[in-house]
């Protein structure tokens, strides 16, 4: 190879490991609730686990340590034999929370926090793993990549989870059919335990009634601090940990002490080094939320966007001339600084691709919002609202950045341009929710209107039982029948009933065509609407126009 090839492809190397995600992405729910954890837009799913001595759920109760061991005790009821696995982090805690092995009120709580984040487009088991994101970067431990894809349970998993009274030979055969080495077992275990308790009113063997303070036994001096306490106070011999001394060693249900010395303290020793607790910590932990069932494929780990559309809308307005182009750009500043953006520039395409935008410029230029906080990251915001004219309309945009320096730096989505699409969207003021009724109206282009349109809502309803605190998703899909035109445009309208009280998380798609025709204005929230349509003020002057 000449040198300059191989100067070619180390420059392509470098641009493809700092390449942005390409957007639209399958995670874009997963990335927002991963990424936007404090201030403008914030998803709020770090609500019960921030900070890390949070105990929302009651006293004694650290729900960050709950949300670690909801994702070791939905995984732990796998099987790994003759290289098949069946189970793994899959959701299917939520049919098990009347078993033996998941008594207490912690794994109900956590999953009736994250079920109001459950949608079509992250699963039961995408949120418990992000919960360990959460629950570990909120106590200061390391970053635990997250990827996504999972796929839910229907059902119970095949098989218990480890409790304190077994041996540690069964623990060992415990962890090997889930696939983790004895020296992964007593990592995880100790990376498991670096925070939280036992509680008294769960195991009244190792922690007695009435002597602990708030019902929790701390596992070590630091409870609400990510940290190798676990391990250091252990080799020091100073430890409390309820799981290595105590009542629980009479009771021969001191299943630290027997996980830790199952290898003569030579694995649990190693952890002593800080650096090295975090790095084998984020390991494996990683391996236990990756660990999947066959036939799952997960998603390189969800990274966050340099530059990332959110919520970009398109609405016909009342003019019919012109449609409404609403949403917004998200910044990430970490590295560059939140002052260094004096403005954004929004640079679209017409329909055809070309630079024809009617009497208007194909440019819009827009200032600073608001900004986000990440445990890692920081973000700015700024809000896009502008009129494209409906005779022209939009096919794709890029995004320059003017930096306070005077220089710009232009985002084009990997060279592939940000895509919309102007052939269908939803009419969100002609659309409208009430009393578990939901009405829909879509502007369709004129020269798709001999294609079928159709409604498709992903919507929850309750199990009704208190031990299944996850909704049942649903869908449900409606022809949606064709009204009024507009100019370039004809309404069409659907409704469905019967939605119940949780109709305001319903998600919907409008969709033109079908197979290889089809276009969609997906994932519209039903929360967005209001309880009346609104009457389309139709211009009188107004005809009906081919585009």
């Amino acid at each position: 190879m000449s040198w300059s090839s191989m100067v070619w492809w180390i420059v392509l190397l470098c641009v493809l490991v700092i390449a942005d995600p390409t957007w639209p992405s399958p995670n874009d729910e997963l990335e927002e609730i991963m990424y936007q954890v404090k201030g403008y837009k914030a998803t709020n799913f770090g609500g019960t686990v921030i900070p890390c001595s949070n105990e929302a759920s009651g006293p004694g109760r650290q729900n960050a340590a709950e949300w670690l061991r909801a994702a070791f005790h939905d995984m732990a009821t796998t099987t790994h034999l003759n290289g098949i696995r069946a189970g793994g982090l899959d959701g299917s805690l939520q049919y098990e929370l009347t078993s033996s092995d998941n008594i207490g009120p912690g794994f109900n709580s956590t999953l009736k926090f994250m079920a109001d984040y459950y949608t079509s487009r992250s699963s039961v088991a995408d949120l418990i793993a992000l919960g360990v994101y959460y629950a570990v970067r909120s106590c200061g431990g390391p970053v635990v990549p997250v990827a996504g894809g999972r796929v839910d349970a229907l059902a119970a998993g095949p098989i218990g989870v480890p409790l304190p009274q077994n041996t540690a030979f069964t623990f060992e055969q415990q962890f090997s059919r889930m696939g983790f080495s004895k020296t992964e077992m007593i990592q995880v275990t100790a990376c498991g335990h670096s925070i939280g308790g036992v509680h008294e009113n769960e195991f009244p063997a190792i922690v007695p009634a009435g002597s602990t303070p708030n019902g929790e036994a701390p596992l070590d001096s630091t409870v609400a601090q990510f940290d190798n306490k676990i391990a250091t106070e252990y080799i020091a011999g100073n430890t409390t940990n309820p799981l290595v001394v105590g009542p629980s060693v009479k009771a021969t249900r001191n299943s630290d002490y027997k996980v830790f010395n199952y290898d003569g303290n030579v694995t649990i020793k190693a952890l002593a080094d800080a650096a090295e607790f975090s790095n084998i910590c984020a390991t494996v932990l990683q391996k236990l939320i990756d660990t999947v069932p066959d036939g799952v494929i997960l998603s390189d780990p969800i990274k966050p966007y340099s530059v990332k559309p959110v919520d970009m809308q398109l609405k016909l307005n009342s003019d019919s001339s012109t449609m409404q182009l609403t949403g917004y750009i998200r910044v990430r500043t970490t590295e560059i600084g939140g002052d260094s953006v004096s403005s954004l520039t929004l640079n679209y395409k017409d329909r055809s691709g070309g630079n024809n935008c009617g009497n208007t410029t194909c440019t819009y230029t827009t200032t600073l919002l608001g900004s986000t906080q990440g445990f890692d990251d920081q973000f700015i915001w700024f809000p896009i609202n502008t009129a494209i004219p409906t005779s022209t309309g939009i096919s794709s945009f890029t995004i320059t950045l003017n930096m306070v320096d005077g220089t710009t730096k232009l985002y084009d989505n990997n060279g592939n341009a940000y895509t919309m699409q102007d052939a269908i969207f939803i009419q969100k003021p002609q659309s409208c929710l009430l009393s578990g009724t939901l009405t829909v109206t879509a502007a369709v282009r004129n020269d798709r209107t001999l294609l079928p349109v159709n409604m498709l809502i992903s919507y929850k309803t309750p199990t009704g039982d208190p031990n299944r605190p996850v909704p049942t998703l649903k869908s449900a899909a409606t022809i949606m029948t064709n009204s009024t035109c507009i100019g370039s445009y004809t309404l069409y309208t659907a409704t469905y009933t019967g939605l119940g009280d949780l109709a305001y998380a319903s998600k919907i798609d409008v969709i033109s065509g079908s197979d290889s025709s089809a276009l969609v204005d997906g994932f519209n929230a039903a929360s967005e609407l209001e309880a009346t349509c609104r009457s389309f003020q139709n211009p009188p002057t107004s005809t009906c126009n081919i585009v």
